[in-house]
């Protein structure tokens, strides 16, 4: 069945000028994304953004202004009936010294998922697997 999959993702910005990112393994396929994930019936964009980052990280964001939606077809890499919707917001995090974001071995390999910063400076689309998120870390490069 061919349907919608509304993504909703967060660029939570340290004061040194990184973005956090999310390395995962799922079902021994390795990849690299912004925090974030699928919408949920019945949530509102920034309220699946907060869950996710709560799901994810264990923290609550500030969710912020709008950066970047999609406006073009892209099927799902999991399902190609699905058309990604993805939203991407600013989110912030006054105590983002807390996450627990290290350097480790890229791709993750590991079934679950592992944080770290990249820096504005040096993000490049090569650091994403999905289409999307390369757009997205072309915006940010240039945001940087």
């Amino acid at each position: 069945m061919k349907s919608f999959n509304l993504r909703v993702y967060g660029l939570l910005i340290n004061d040194l000028n990184e973005v956090l990112v999310s390395d995962e393994c799922r079902n021994g396929y390795s990849f690299t994304k912004f925090p974030g994930g699928g919408l949920e019936f019945g949530e509102g964009l920034k309220e699946g953004l907060q869950r996710e980052f709560q799901e994810e990280l264990g923290i609550e964001v500030e969710v912020k202004d709008l950066f970047y939606v999609n406006d073009f077809f892209q099927a799902s890499a999991f399902n190609p009936n699905h058309q990604l919707i993805s939203f991407y917001f600013k989110v912030s995090y006054p105590n983002w010294k807390s996450i627990e974001a290290n350097q480790h071995d890229v791709p993750w390999t590991v079934e679950g998922e592992k944080q770290r910063w990249i820096s504005l400076n040096t993000i490049s689309p090569d650091d994403f697997t999905f289409p999307i998120d390369q757009i997205v870390a072309e915006k940010l490069k240039n945001f940087g």
